[in-house]
């Protein structure tokens, strides 16, 4: 491994990066390496505690794994940084369901992905790193090229995943519902999942927008989303967070007003520095959209709502962009403009949703539910980073050793933006290749920075 490490590091600085990494392909690959685990003998370790008081530093291991076999269409890469989701966290809590259910699932499959039914899972859907090793019939990517990942691995045998690859019966969030995740100093991806990395940015900033810029981008502005166009008023919940800020960022490149809504006067900073003139400070307010664990109040949504108003000058919003889930799903039906979107993903709050149907039905609103995204979304999410349209908001990063700590601050929405993870990075910083577009964008590539 310190071979492949000294080989990716010697391009740092140098004038042909690509041309110092050329050589690594033929570099050895170790027979294990370094993962961030959830074990399957400890799944029921939690089994009792509310979701809240669940830790993820009991249940995230870092622990030496052995080096999968490569199968065809497949990419081994050095993975020199990754990122926090949420679906690390919800695995390293092991709801709403086990994942080593899905691993069983997706090992039934064939003898090759039986490799992914193991006792101990490799987590992480994010990653930055270098092609160390292709499989047989891949010819885009080579041994070298530095690279970031997108999520989606999917199997493209079945003829529903040819409009749409997110309709694929076969669709699997990587290092989620399969094995060998980005948390960790190798990883295997389907060679579809791999994307080029924007040369301006360090590893960890590189690796942090993945899963959370393309998830945006296909809710906020795909046509399989909300097909946000130019003066739509988008509201925004947890616009300064993982998911909420790239939204946010998406919205104002896309000529639409977003009102933003945080939790605290730090948060609503945040969205005033990506641009934003319009945010609610939901704590500020007071709100309180259940009365009881059973029963939602109908006057929040309203008092809600005139706040929206009050500073959009009396317009509702076409777009609601959804991913708290069961807190706050029924303001969100009630404040959607007549004809509006709510269109969701994740459920961070809770997955069983209540809203009153009264206001959807009567005012022909619209509920869009969005995963992920295909590849050509992540594709266009990407080239956004790459373009100095969006930019990364990575507020901390942490080591691989300090990973349970990392989703525990997530978990508790301790964090501000993304949090990256150094996987073989020795330190953050490194990986810019493109010095002068770098300066360009400086302030706003820290602007989350010591949040």
């Amino acid at each position: 491994m310190q071979d492949i490490l000294d080989a990716i590091m010697a391009a740092e600085g140098a004038k042909d990066p690509a041309r110092e990494l050329a050589g690594i392909g033929g570099l050895a690959v170790p027979e294990s390496y370094q993962g961030v685990v959830v074990r399957a003998d400890e799944q029921n370790m939690f089994d009792g505690l509310a979701s809240r008081d669940r830790d993820p530093r009991k249940s995230l291991h870092v622990q030496e794994v052995p080096t999968p076999e490569l199968g065809p269409g497949e990419a081994l890469i050095a993975v020199m940084a990754s990122a926090i989701n949420y679906n690390t966290v919800w695995t390293s809590i092991f709801q709403p369901v086990s994942t080593f259910k899905f691993l069983q699932r997706y090992g039934r499959n064939s003898e090759l992905t039986k490799r992914h039914d193991l006792p101990y899972h490799v987590v992480g859907s994010d990653a930055a790193g270098v092609v160390l090793k292709v499989g047989a019939g891949v010819t885009k990517w080579k041994p070298g090229d530095q690279v970031v990942a997108h999520c989606l691995s999917v199997e493209l045998e079945d003829a529903a995943g040819h409009d749409d690859t997110m309709l694929d019966p076969q669709q699997r969030i990587w290092g989620f519902e399969t094995n060998f995740g980005g948390l960790a100093e190798l990883s295997i991806v389907k060679a579809n999942q791999l994307m080029p990395k924007p040369d301006h940015l360090t590893w960890e900033e590189a690796a942090s927008p993945g899963l959370v810029n393309s998830t945006a981008y296909r809710q906020l502005v795909s046509h399989h989303g909300a097909n946000m166009k130019q003066g739509d008023i988008v509201l925004i919940w947890g616009a300064s967070g993982g998911l909420g800020s790239y939204a946010t960022q998406m919205a104002l490149n896309g000529g639409a007003i977003p009102v933003c809504v945080v939790s605290s006067p730090e948060k609503a900073e945040l969205c005033r520095r990506m641009g934003a003139e319009l945010v609610i400070d939901r704590a500020a307010e007071g709100y309180k959209f259940w009365s009881d664990e059973q029963t939602q109040d109908p006057a929040e949504w309203r008092r809600f709502g005139e706040k929206i108003r009050e500073l959009t000058g009396g317009e509702d919003p076409d777009i609601v962009f959804e991913h708290p889930g069961r807190e706050t799903f029924g303001a969100s039906v009630y404040v959607a403009k007549r004809g509006g979107t709510i269109v969701t993903c994740a459920s961070t709050s809770g997955f069983m949703h209540e809203y009153d149907n009264r206001y959807l039905w009567m005012n022909l609103k619209r509920i869009v539910g969005s995963h992920f995204a295909n590849y050509k979304e992540a594709w266009e999410a990407n080239r956004l980073i790459a373009k100095g349209l969006v930019h990364p908001t990575v507020s901390q990063s942490y080591s691989m050793a300090e990973v349970g700590q990392a989703a525990y601050d997530v978990h508790r929405n301790a964090h501000q933006g993304k949090v990256g993870v150094l996987c073989l990075a020795p330190e953050e910083g490194l990986g810019v290749r493109n010095t002068q577009m770098r300066a360009k964008y400086e302030q706003e590539i820290n602007r989350f920075r010591g949040q």
